[in-house]
């Protein structure tokens, strides 16, 4: 099965990542969600780029409280893209109680502190992390193909074999076509149902027609 997940938000225009309305729009299709965390002037907010008071911040409050207005349990990935945030996040995940999240992306000395806190964090691995750190306890693993294709069946089984959620990053958050990319993975979980695969990816709308064909 591949659960999809939409990179920051459901959009038309990159100018649209992020925003409230992108985000509001992806959790009211039911897809899951990727979306980057960062800290304002002790808020934590939805940005990727390093925020400044003129932007249009949306805060992880108002996101949560999207998300809690939502019937389904959509898989939540939090890009945390600055250190020292883990007691914080830790604490809005707690006061909604959210359950299916992971956070993933922090530095490794910053990861420790989520693993210390008990929170679910997936490690990563690609061309240049060929060896996931903190493995043993990390909940799943990001996989990222930043130059060319590289995972296979074998990889996502050793994976789901270790107790392992598995997220993809599809081709085109990197700029590269992704229709070779996608006949591979339909045809991975086609064959092996008992593989689940989290697709992350820009175009989430064709990824559903393409994947429930």
């Amino acid at each position: 099965m591949i659960e999809i997940i939409s990179h920051r938000g459901l959009w038309r225009k990159p100018c649209e990542r992020n925003s409230l309305a992108s985000l509001r729009s992806s959790i009211d299709e039911g897809f899951g969600l990727e979306t980057d965390v960062r800290d304002l002037n002790g808020d934590l907010v939805i940005s990727h780029d390093m925020p400044t008071d003129s932007d249009e911040n949306v805060t992880l409050d108002e996101l949560l409280t999207i998300y809690c207005s939502s019937s389904c349990n959509l898989t939540l990935a939090l890009n945390v893209k600055s250190d020292g945030l883990s007691s914080s996040i830790k604490e809005q995940l707690q006061k909604y109680k959210i359950e299916n999240y992971f956070v993933f992306d922090m530095s490794v000395p910053d990861t420790l502190s989520y693993k210390n806190e008990g929170l679910n964090y997936f490690t990563r691995q690609s061309e240049y992390e060929t060896e996931p750190v903190l493995y043993h306890e990390a909940c799943g693993v990001w996989l990222d193909e930043f130059l060319s294709p590289w995972i296979t069946k074998d990889i996502i089984r050793r994976h789901h074999q270790s107790g392992k959620r598995v997220a993809i990053v599809s081709p085109e958050l990197h700029g590269r076509t992704y229709e070779n990319e996608w006949e591979k993975y339909k045809s991975i979980t086609s064959h092996n149902p008992e593989l689940n695969i989290l697709l992350c990816t820009d175009y989430p709308l064709q990824a559903r027609s393409y994947f429930e064909q």
